[in-house]
């Protein structure tokens, strides 16, 4: 039996020793991977330091090139100040010194350069109007360059409904005449005022009519006019009445040039209606003229019954 213990210590022994060399080089392998690891790890920290040291480098450089435009606004403010108030200070000296004179000038002195202000904007007042006077005397009513006198009846927001909402927009009703027998009215449509009074306008220019006046103040005869439920009474008048109208109506007579009428209009008070209306009316104004001729008469047969402007008057007296 001993000799058997010894063989089998024997075997073991050798086992051992062979199972050592076999484990040597993979223990071996691992210290290799482990240190190779180590130097690595220690490369990505050295390189993350120089990558943090610049980020530092550069946002003191930022830091340093803000504090140097802040300084710079600050002086250009302070600048700024010192203008303004170099500027009150020369202001609130000339003040002082216009007071000093005002106090040293006596008070009559004063009332006269007043009195020669006022002279002079009186002259230039009066020139002004008797330019504008001069102008529309010498208006001709076919000349597309005189003057026009246009009038602003009304204007209105209205709204189209459509499939995503509303849509506004404006219309506008526009009178324009040259004072002189040559009136016109249009209406314009746009998303703004100023587009819709311009529509208005030129519409207003292209539908213009010409009535015949009587001394070229008032109408030669009574008229009555229509349109829809508006409806227009319109009577001449002597020389002095002056325009007894409301509403569109007036606008219309003073586009015209009519100085002297009586108008009265009866149902709606729709603008758009009155306008027509009377526009309805105007183109039913005809003078003794054309009567003359329709008749076959004289015009001396047609307004001999005519009464003059001195017989009214004695009437009403």
């Amino acid at each position: 039996m001993t000799d058997e213990k010894k063989k089998d210590i024997e075997t073991v022994s050798s086992d051992l020793k062979k199972s050592e060399k076999k484990e040597s080089p993979s223990l071996k392998k691992d210290q290799i991977d482990k240190n190779e690891n180590l130097v690595e790890n220690k490369k990505l920290s050295e390189e993350n330091s120089n990558i943090n040291n610049k980020k530092a480098a550069t946002d003191n450089n930022n830091a340093d090139a803000q504090n140097s435009n802040n300084k710079n606004v600050i002086n250009k403010q302070v600048e700024q100040v010192e203008k303004i108030s170099a500027n009150e200070k020369v202001s609130e000296n000339k003040n002082q010194v216009n007071k000093e004179q005002n106090k040293d000038t006596p008070a009559e002195n004063r009332k006269i350069l007043k009195k020669s202000v006022q002279k002079k904007k009186d002259v230039k007042t009066d020139s002004i109007k008797d330019d504008s006077n001069e102008k529309k005397k010498n208006v001709e009513p076919e000349s597309d360059n005189g003057d026009l006198v246009e009038k602003l009846v009304s204007i209105n927001r209205v709204a189209k409904v459509v499939k995503g909402g509303r849509r506004f927009s404006f219309a506008a009703l526009v009178v324009v005449g040259d004072g002189n027998g040559m009136v016109g009215h249009g209406k314009g449509k746009a998303k703004e005022v100023p587009e819709a009074i311009k529509k208005a306008t030129d519409e207003a220019k292209n539908n213009m009519i010409r009535v015949p006046l009587r001394q070229g103040r008032t109408l030669h005869h009574d008229i009555y006019g229509r349109y829809d439920s508006g409806k227009v009474y319109l009577r001449s008048a002597p020389s002095g009445t002056g325009v007894i109208a409301g509403g569109p109506m007036r606008a219309v007579f003073e586009a015209l040039g009519i100085q002297d009428i009586v108008a009265k209009s009866v149902g709606t008070s729709n603008p758009h209606n009155m306008v027509r209306a009377t526009f309805q009316a105007l183109k039913e104004a005809s003078s003794p003229k054309i009567i003359a001729i329709r008749r076959g008469l004289k015009i001396n047969e047609i307004t001999k019954r005519r009464k003059s402007d001195k017989e009214v008057s004695d009437a009403k007296n």
